[in-house]
């Protein structure tokens, strides 16, 4: 392939051994593809140089390196099977030669490095890379061409590297595949020792939940009054009684209030109780929330819906400590750690005059801000095993897993309902499903057209039969570890079928092998 030396044999078996020494030792393989062309460059009569591989998802051919070409260049290379030299090569399995791409038609020149092929006098020359009997790319060079070129040496010379380079392609891409595979099996064990990322009976493994759980650790055993903001659905009241009983009042009473769910009239009473007589109906005494929770703890949830009239009522007992019945005339002393939570902008609303600034800095002494579960997406996965094992429990089902395509939707959708809206999503799915593993369709219609956008159109026929081939294609594969002849057998369908199923929904059996 040199021209260098009058001992071409030597000079093959030296550059042989320099490129096996390349892909033998790397585990990156664009990395070692460039070495090896750039060995063939300075070493041959190589001008270009590329090494095509079929993408699996799209079963085209596409351009892995190419030496002497642009990145622009790289990107135009892309050939379905059958289509031009490099195309045809793959598809028939055997070598082709062109002596002369001028004299060319079916030479597509679809990188365009090459400039005006008319007046280039250039060879080409593609063999196939293959593994066994399935041909997975080409590897081709130009040369300058010249009468007295020995074409066969050239390509028995090709025939020898593109061996080893495909060794080196699926010794990479099994690497790789054992390299997921330690990546699933490490995300199975976190959720395992989903225990040690608790706090009472909020789950979480993200550094956002890490610093909510520091804060409640750092205020539990102080007096001092704390406020929770952050979306509908994050999980105040969770941390409302982790607060309550990580603290020395653990044994005393914990009573929540939905300030939202409450009239005005009604809301003044509930909090504060009331004296007999003090209006119509109220024919014996009754204790309010703040004296049921004497020693303990009062959580007023909702506090931004609060009318200006009990919020000035609330200031004095945060103040004071002390609250007066409806109807009586003796104030009454109380011990009780206040916890308020709201998803509503209070600083907006002091500035319109619809909160009152004293009464919110009188409660934001200590906010705690709870992140939405968009913003702590590693916490799906873990959440939504933790609801599973306990609706397991609950509906004395056992169900072992969430499939693969469903935890795909779980992590694609947007959450506007935060950890409540998981939590719902994960027990309407245990109710429906009778299968070991919960599958996409087990999902509500809205996560199964979910994109991180959040489109919510209705789902169509076509997508969820779709979704159902694609589910079953992989469950299939899953337990015939990727040997898709088996699969087939499985989900009683031919080869043929399969194969054109999992080309369209992208499917990589290699993923399912042991």
């Amino acid at each position: 392939m040199s021209e260098k030396t009058t001992d071409k044999n030597l000079v093959d078996i030296s550059i042989l051994y320099e490129i096996t020494k390349v892909l033998a030792s790397s585990v990156d393989l664009r990395d070692c593809l460039q070495q090896v062309m750039a060995i063939l460059s300075e070493s041959t009569g190589m001008i270009n140089g590329t090494v095509s591989i079929i993408n699996p998802a799209t079963s085209q051919l596409e351009i892995e390196v190419a030496h002497g070409l642009s990145a622009e260049a790289r990107k135009r290379g892309k050939y379905k099977l059958g289509e031009g030299i490099t195309g045809r090569v793959v598809a028939g399995g055997s070598p082709i030669v062109v002596p002369q791409i001028s004299e060319e038609p079916l030479f597509l020149n679809r990188t365009r490095s090459r400039g005006n092929i008319k007046e280039k006098m250039l060879s080409f020359i593609c063999v196939p890379i293959k593994h066994g009997r399935q041909t997975i790319g080409a590897l081709s060079i130009d040369r300058e061409y010249k009468k007295s070129m020995d074409f066969e040496k050239d390509l028995r010379f090709l025939a020898v590297l593109s061996g080893l380079i495909a060794q080196t392609v699926i010794r990479i891409r099994a690497f790789n595949e054992e390299k997921r595979r330690l990546e699933r099996e490490n995300t199975r064990l976190k959720i395992e020792l989903s225990g040690k990322y608790q706090i009472g009976n909020i789950v979480s493994g993200s550094s956002r939940m890490q610093e909510v759980f520091e804060m409640i650790s750092r205020v539990a055993d102080s007096n001092a009054t704390v406020l929770l903001r952050g979306e509908s659905g994050t999980g105040k009241t969770l941390v409302a009684k982790s607060i309550h009983f990580s603290s020395k009042r653990a044994e005393r009473s914990f009573v929540a209030v939905n300030c939202s769910a409450l009239p005005e009239t009604l809301l003044e009473s509930e909090l504060f109780g009331y004296e007999k007589g003090a209006f119509t109906g109220a024919n014996s005494a009754k204790k309010g929330r703040f004296e049921l929770a004497e020693g303990g703890t009062l959580f007023l949830d909702e506090i931004g819906e609060l009318s200006q009239a009990v919020q000035v009522k609330l200031l004095n007992v945060v103040q004071d400590r002390e609250f007066q019945r409806l109807g009586g005339v003796k104030p009454q002393k109380c011990d009780v750690r206040l916890v308020t939570a709201t998803n509503k902008n209070l600083e907006k609303a002091v500035e319109e005059g619809s909160f009152r600034e004293d009464f919110y800095y009188r409660l934001n002494v200590f906010p705690i801000y709870l992140p939405s579960l968009r913003d702590r997406r590693t916490d799906i996965l873990l959440l939504a095993e933790y609801f599973l094992k306990e609706y397991n429990k609950e509906n004395n089902k056992n169900i072992s897993r969430i499939s693969t395509p469903a935890i795909d939707l779980l992590m694609q959708y947007h959450w506007p309902g935060n950890v409540r809206e998981l939590q719902n999503c994960i027990e309407r799915a245990v109710l429906i499903c009778d299968e070991e593993s919960i599958k996409s369709y087990h999902l509500p219609p809205t996560l199964q057209t979910a994109e991180t956008t959040g489109n919510r159109n209705p789902l169509s026929l076509a997508t969820a039969v779709e979704n159902f081939e694609r589910e079953l294609i992989i469950d299939a594969l899953k337990k015939c570890k990727g040997n898709q002849t088996k699969a087939a057998k499985q989900i009683d369908t031919s080869l043929r079928i399969i194969n054109y199923k999992i080309h369209k929904y992208h499917i990589r059996p290699q993923d399912f092998k042991v």
